[in-house]
């Protein structure tokens, strides 16, 4: 009898959905077995390989390939079919191991439900998934743009540099390649080529210069400089801000529909531990000094309201966002995942 089919990940380690994957991944208590990991080398350009946009054609991870209900018994040829969301696959991992799942799970531990009990609850968990998934929130669009100074610029390019050079010149191989004909693709994948390597020359012209003083650049560097710093300041101080104060007001706290960990803080942790860590947050700071550096990064001295009791602090109130935090970290499955620093 041949072997039972299972899923196969692509996921990068450095992903911030990937680690929504991950913490779910624990959450639910699946077996190590039970899931084949395929790494993706997002430093690399791997998710613009055209075997990967077979599976994925965002060229984004995670992807999650899994077997079909009705191909899952060892007699018969399996079927797959790819979920190339994160929504969709945090999802799928909730349904896949619970009392009534027909996975083939090796592992005994507890799954708790992560879905909402309620229609009420369901529409406050959307809300609020979809606004850490917006574009306004989203968390890889504010790293690139996590500078407001020269110091801070310098620092962005070290980091940022070496990734956005290598991705730039896998695309303009592969662009190379297509227009002369030694790699047949579509023009759709074409198109995403172009896309990418758009907005990858629009960082590289601006961090390859970060080095140099205003005073020496030519005008149209000086003028890519000040167009970033505003798109920045855009990003950080006004959308970021917005989204920030939203969010306090939607979750219900501690968690984001009160005392059971659900669906929507597996979005929620992963997205605040990515803008935690861009604002210098450690994963020792407490909810207080954690949400003071994020505050200050947005450029606000005090943005949310401290509205909540702390238990550990009699006579002190702090904002939701502080609870939150102070709660979420001291999980075990986010221990797991963000044992070894926030990313």
């Amino acid at each position: 009898m041949s072997s039972l089919p299972k899923a196969v990940l692509y996921y990068s380690p450095v992903s911030i959905w990937s680690s929504a994957r991950k913490l779910s991944y624990q959450i639910k208590g699946y077996g190590r077995d039970e899931v084949d990991l395929k790494q993706v080398d997002l430093s690399r350009g791997e998710n613009y390989d055209v075997a990967y946009l077979r599976i994925n054609s965002k060229a984004t991870v995670p992807a999650l390939v899994v077997p079909l209900e009705n191909t899952l018994s060892g007699d018969v040829e399996s079927r797959y079919k790819a979920i190339t969301d994160s929504k969709s696959i945090v999802e799928f991992l909730d349904k896949s191991r619970s009392t009534n799942s027909k996975t083939h799970s090796t592992s005994h531990a507890p799954a708790p439900a992560l879905a909402p009990a309620t229609v009420s609850y369901t529409n406050i968990s959307n809300r609020i998934i979809t606004l850490v998934h917006s574009d306004a929130a989203d968390p890889n669009n504010l790293k690139f743009v996590n500078a407001y100074d020269d110091a801070s610029l310098h620092a962005l390019a070290q980091e940022a540099l070496p990734g956005i050079v290598a991705r730039r010149q896998v695309l303009e191989k592969y662009l190379g390649e297509a227009g002369n004909g030694a790699l047949r693709v579509s023009d759709k994948v074409v198109k995403l080529w172009q896309d990418k390597k758009v907005t990858h020359d629009r960082m590289y012209d601006v961090l390859r210069d970060a080095d140099v003083p205003v005073s020496e650049l030519d005008p149209d560097a000086k003028t890519k400089r000040e167009q970033f710093f505003q798109i920045a300041s855009q990003a950080w101080q006004v959308d970021l801000k917005e989204i920030v104060l939203t969010l306090s007001n939607d979750i219900i706290g501690p968690f984001a529909l009160g005392d059971q960990f659900s669906i929507a803080d597996v979005h929620v942790a992963v997205w605040l531990g990515r803008v935690m860590h861009l604002c210098g947050v450690t994963a020792d700071d407490d909810g207080r000094k954690a949400v003071e550096k994020l505050e200050k990064r947005m450029g606000q001295e005090q943005l949310l309201p401290r509205e909540v009791k702390r238990a550990e602090r009699k006579g002190d109130e702090g904002s939701k966002l502080e609870v939150f935090w102070e709660t979420v970290k001291e999980r075990p499955s986010w221990k797991k995942v963000y044992g070894s620093g926030l990313h």
